[in-house]
Order: C-alpha cells, then sequence, then structure tokens
C-alpha cells in the first residue's frame, strides 16, 4: 500500500545539471518537504552539482540536511528572532537572515561577530528591512559579518516590474554597504542582466525550476487496493452518499497524510480561472469533487473526502480497474508526503 513517486534519474539530473551551470551563483533551496523528494535527498543532489552553499527554511531543517552529508555552509531563510536563541548564531557554517532592527541589535548583543544577511522589505511584505531602516544601519552593524543583501520578490505580475523594484532596493542598499545580493523569484536572464549592473558579488536562490523543473523524468502513482461493485442510490462510504449511478467503488492508497486533494488556497487572477472555480463550487454543491487520481484513462470523482491513507474513488459503468494495479495520481509536489521514492 503506498503512494510512489518515481524519478528517472538520469533525466532529472541531466535538468539540474543544466539549470545549475546556466546561472552563475545559484543557490539551491531545500525547505519544508523537500519538494517531494524529502530534504535529505535534496542535500545529496546538491552536493553532487557542486554546490558551495543550501539554503534551508528554517532553523530545524539545518540538522536535517547535516544528517543527510551536507558539510558547507547553509543560509537560513526565515528570519532570526530571539525566540530561536543563539545556537545558530554561534555556528560559523550557518548564515542567518535578519529582518528588523530590534533582532538586529540582539543578535549583536549575543554574538557580535555573527554571519548575517540582511533582508530588505519588497512588495511581497513579508519580512525585511523597511527602506526608512536603511540609514540606520550604517552605525548599527558593528563587527557583524554582513554575508549580503536578500531581496525575496513576488511571483506575479510583469517580470520587468520585479527587476525595477530589485535595482531600487539594492541600489539603497549598496549604498549603505558593499555586500553580496541573495535574490529569489528573477528569471535567469533579469538576474544576469542585474549582476552586470552591480559590482558586487551575486546570488539566485532556486527551488521549483531547480528541483521540479523537469516534469517528464517525474511520475506519482497509487496503488488500487480494492474495488466494490455498486448500484445506483446504495449509500457507500464514512458518510453513506449514495451512488448517482451503477458502477464501482475503487478504494486506492493515498490520503490526507499524503496530500491527497490538498491545495494552496489561491485567488483566480484571471477570467478562465474564476470560470474554472466557479464550476468547482457548482461540483461541490452537488456532492462531487474530482480527484487527482486517473482510472481507466479519465480523472475521477471521489465518493468521498480522502481518508488519511486511502480514497474512495467512483468508477462507472463497465469500465474496470485491478487490485494491486498502479495508477496516476497528480499530486502538488511541495505539500506531497511519498511513501517510496524511487529513483
Amino acid at each position: 500500500m503506498s503512494v510512489t513517486l518515481r524519478i528517472e534519474t538520469e533525466a532529472w539530473r541531466i535538468h539540474l545539471g543544466n539549470v545549475f551551470g546556466e546561472t552563475q551563483g545559484l543557490v539551491p533551496v531545500a525547505k519544508g518537504n523537500g519538494y517531494g523528494f524529502g530534504l535529505a535527498r535534496l542535500a545529496q543532489e546538491a552536493d553532487l552539482l557542486g554546490a558551495s552553499v543550501l539554503a534551508v527554511g528554517t532553523a530545524d531543517e539545518v540538522a536535517v540536511v547535516r544528517d543527510a552529508g551536507w558539510a558547507k555552509d547553509i543560509v537560513v531563510l526565515t528570519p532570526w528572532s530571539v525566540a530561536d536563541g543563539v545556537d545558530l548564531l554561534d555556528d560559523d557554517q550557518v548564515i542567518r537572515t535578519i529582518g528588523r532592527l530590534d533582532d538586529l541589535a540582539a543578535a549583536q548583543a549575543a554574538r557580535p561577530d555573527a554571519r548575517v544577511i540582511l533582508e530588505l522589505l519588497t512588495s511581497m511584505r513579508r519580512h525585511g528591512l523597511a527602506a526608512d531602516d536603511l540609514p540606520k544601519l550604517e552605525t548599527r552593524l558593528g563587527d557583524l559579518r554582513v554575508e549580503g543583501w536578500t531581496i525575496h520578490l513576488p511571483m506575479s505580475g510583469p517580470p520587468e516590474a520585479h527587476l525595477d523594484e530589485a535595482r531600487g532596493l539594492a541600489s539603497r542598499a549598496l549604498a549603505v554597504r558593499k555586500a553580496p545580493l541573495w535574490l529569489s523569484h528573477l528569471s535567469a536572464r533579469d538576474y544576469r542582466a542585474l549582476a552586470r549592473e552591480v559590482d558586487v558579488e551575486t546570488h539566485l536562490r532556486v527551488g521549483t525550476k531547480l528541483w521540479l523543473g523537469a516534469p517528464h523524468a517525474l511520475r506519482t502513482t497509487a496503488r488500487v487496493l480494492d474495488v466494490h461493485k455498486v448500484r445506483r442510490g446504495e449509500r457507500i462510504g464514512y458518510w453513506q452518499r449514495r451512488m448517482p449511478t451503477d458502477g464501482w467503488v475503487v478504494v486506492v492508497s493515498g490520503g490526507t497524510a499524503n496530500g491527497v486533494a490538498l491545495e494552496a488556497p489561491t485567488a483566480g487572477a484571471s477570467l478562465r480561472q474564476r470560470a474554472v472555480a466557479l464550476a468547482g463550487g457548482s461540483m461541490a454543491a452537488a456532492g462531487l469533487a474530482l480527484s487527482p487520481y486517473t482510472l481507466d484513462g479519465r480523472k475521477r470523482f471521489f465518493v468521498e473526502p480522502p481518508h488519511m491513507q486511502s480514497s474512495l474513488v467512483f468508477l462507472p459503468g463497465a469500465a474496470t480497474v485491478a487490485i494491486g494495479q498502479e495508477v496516476p495520481v497528480e499530486l502538488r509536489l511541495t505539500t506531497a508526503q511519498f511513501d517510496r521514492v524511487i529513483g
């Protein structure tokens, strides 16, 4: 009983090498569920690529990638605060992000020569020092080892707006302290353009495009665990829903524990997206929800919401599947938890 990610390793690694090789200063990002592969696997792949620094999301992920064999520099993307303690400030292979003046002072008091990156507040409005904070930094950095400025840009909107925003923030920051620039969510072309314009070292942090940019090399499947013939009107499942017609209830591996049917909340940004959302809402109101499982060549509807480790899917008419059969399941890899990763 398993949900499986199969990797065509050679094709995947060719893609990784191409992305890594085309961008000087690329920093692989390994965070969260490791983009479906697991943090340990990504740390090992980053080492094979020859990366000299790895970015992780949180302080707790430092130990995970180290246990996997990563022995070089690590940048922690989530800004440090007093609540995090000082252990990693004392670690000379860990670079902490600072996003507030109060945290800067606290870090300086705890470890005056800590390695830090200063995050600038962008139009993301998530973390970072505001433009008004920058003049105050000139006298507050002391002996801190400032490894650079980090600029985390939004992903939507015109690319030229992102480049313009990065240029403006970089100019203001470099007027305070000449230090490397660490960027996220710039295209490779715009990143190279900015790198040519500044006289400091630059880095581009990349996660999704690196690890998930070769979908042809990845295949996700679930297993058919059981099949039951049902008739129209028969009640099925935990919630005893009536079947709309004769067919089969197919029990497949994978449920909430694997991230099945788990999606990030989004707002429709286009008329088409809004129409799809409206249609989906109408189906949900009628008790129908399309599953990510493909049975007999088509995606099929859930009988009811997925269980923890399995799901009930309705297969109408005379179509058939076999117990033990591996069937495609479409998962959002940044939220998926696989029972097996092969390759």
